[in-house]
């Protein structure tokens, strides 16, 4: 059972709903990004998603695009994201890590060595988005040899002929995204989601976890009601972006919290 298995085993048993935030490694320098990461369990984080920054994220809209850009920039590279890992291990053995990315910097790297890596580091699964499942034996399937989930997106335009293939591989949990489009580009839509939840979970017992559109308390309580979780990114990364206080990140970031908790 990884971390992951683990925090939503003893979220169903407490009847809670998981929260889960995005953060991208080394932004605006890897000094405050780990400050913010160091934070977020205490603010109220369930499951911590780290970006590993590359120069073409074609999932990500401009405000995870500009974060990624500065990330660069400022010389961040895989090995800082997974000393980032590393470090926040030192203080925290229990709050699960997702890695999210893409696959050019993990091929590039060689995919023995970076699973070999990233376990080391304390990182506990994967959201590789440009990996279809027909590419399930270049990563997916080592991952999971390794002893890490390999979560998969589902999309509105996943219909039920292609659901199955989405699923078969997936583990720790599904990643439904809310709206046809990029990360930050319109506000999800509980009533629009909740059908699509319950086709999901007619074909998977794994968690359900919702996001791409979620930047309110409200909006995280709503969507986090008819799935068993959500994810927020832009809306933090946007406080990041904008120069805000470390402790005004984490108390914006506990409000939502707060708001999918009530679900």
């Amino acid at each position: 059972m990884t971390r992951i298995d683990a925090k939503f085993a003893a979220l169903k048993a407490e009847g809670k709903k998981a929260f889960v935030a995005y953060i991208m490694g080394g932004d605006p320098d890897v000094a405050t990004s780990l400050a913010v990461m160091k934070g977020l369990p205490e603010a109220g984080v369930d499951v911590i998603e780290l970006g590993m920054p590359f120069t073409d994220p074609m999932a990500d809209g401009p405000t995870i695009q500009l974060a990624g850009q500065r990330a660069l920039e400022g010389g961040m590279t895989m090995d800082k994201v997974l000393a980032m890992a590393t470090e926040f291990r030192k203080g925290d053995d229990r709050t699960p890590i997702v890695l999210m990315g893409y696959y050019n910097p993990i091929y590039a790297r060689g995919v023995d060595r970076f699973l070999a890596e990233a376990q080391a580091a304390g990182i506990d699964g994967l959201i590789v988005v440009d990996l279809p499942p027909e590419e399930d034996s270049e990563l997916c399937l080592p991952a999971q040899a390794a002893g890490l989930n390999f979560i998969r997106l589902a999309t509105p335009t996943t219909d039920d002929a292609r659901l199955p293939k989405v699923l078969q591989n997936t583990s720790g949990f599904v990643y439904y995204v809310s709206i046809t489009g990029i990360t930050g580009a319109a506000a999800a839509r509980a009533a629009d989601v909740a059908p699509e939840v319950q086709r999901i979970k007619a074909q998977t017992d794994l968690p359900i976890i919702v996001g791409f559109g979620i930047t309110t308390p409200d909006n995280a309580r709503d969507i986090a009601g008819i799935a068993d979780g959500c994810v927020v990114g832009s809306a933090i990364v946007k406080d990041i972006g904008a120069g805000k206080p470390v402790a005004e990140v984490l108390a914006n970031v506990a409000a939502l919290a707060a708001g999918a908790h009530s679900a």
